[in-house]
């Protein structure tokens, strides 16, 4: 099946294929609410495969999810073949961190779409606080999607973007304004991938985001973030972690996922939680 047909039947898209703003908007909405955030190939010591190819039969033939390299990748590719002009982009990421996050390295991909001369950020593959919708790259004012409040703030040639929550403005991750080539991505996917302190390496990490809630899978803690404020929190055990990975992040749970699934509902939190 051809990419449009068989990217638009997996995120359920019906509408026009012009590269419009309304378009852009529709599709950003739709992925992150189809192809769930994860990376549990990585705990299965499995290669993370950045070839159209693999990431085509994973995320869209077998209903996988995947992380930015693969969500993101497959979105550019999806928007390109519609015609939108389209930058790939490098980010530090700074979400949920303390000041260490200073001295990552840059490991998640965004885009850069332009519309009508406008340019947008566009990202699909940022779990819990993924865009449900694209946002202008050149204002500073907070600019609201389908679920937080966001803001972009230069900073030197960089762009930060944060998310409102509650009352506070909490950092996303910092842009790089230079377009990336693949091998950027290949060396930032291998050390996600590969890295033995990357924490896709130990935790896993799931996370859906749906017109009415956002669900965040954490180790053995799920939250749920609805659209209203309300919110709630609970702990998993194996058995509910793999019903929950089926029938919340619409996965197609294998058996060989259980010793993830079962270190996952052995974890102990001994930092606060958020």
């Amino acid at each position: 099946m051809e990419l449009l047909d068989a990217y638009c039947a997996r995120i359920g898209y019906t509408g026009p294929r012009t590269p419009t703003l309304d378009t852009l908007r529709a599709l950003q909405q739709l992925h992150p609410a189809a192809i769930p955030f994860e990376a549990i190939d990585v705990l299965l010591d499995r290669p993370v495969l950045l070839a159209p190819a693999a990431v085509d039969a994973k995320l869209i033939a077998a209903g996988r999810g995947g992380y930015c390299f693969e969500q993101n990748s497959l979105f550019q590719r999806v928007l390109c073949a519609l015609g939108f002009a389209v930058e790939p982009l490098i980010a530090q990421v700074r979400w949920m961190a303390g000041p260490e996050a200073l001295h990552r390295p840059r490991t998640h991909m965004v885009l850069r779409v332009t519309v009508d001369g406008q340019p947008w950020l566009c990202d699909v593959g940022f779990g819990s606080c993924v865009l449900t919708a694209p946002i202008r790259f050149d204002l500073t004012a907070p600019q609201s999607t389908p679920h937080e409040c966001f803001r972009i703030t230069p900073q030197g040639n960089e762009h930060l973007l944060e998310a409102l929550l509650g009352d506070d403005w909490l950092p996303v991750y910092l842009v790089s304004p230079a377009p990336c080539r693949d091998g950027d991505y290949v060396m930032a996917n291998y050390y996600s991938s590969t890295y033995p302190q990357s924490h896709f390496r130990h935790d896993l990490i799931v996370a859906r985001s749906t017109p009415g809630a956002r669900h965040a899978l954490l180790r053995n803690r799920l939250t749920i973030r609805r659209a209203d404020g309300a919110g709630e929190r609970r702990f998993l055990t194996a058995d509910e972690i793999e019903r929950a990975l089926a029938e919340v992040f619409l996965l197609p749970v294998a058996p060989d996922w259980r010793p993830v699934i079962e270190r996952a509902a052995a974890a102990v939190w001994d930092e606060p939680v958020r």
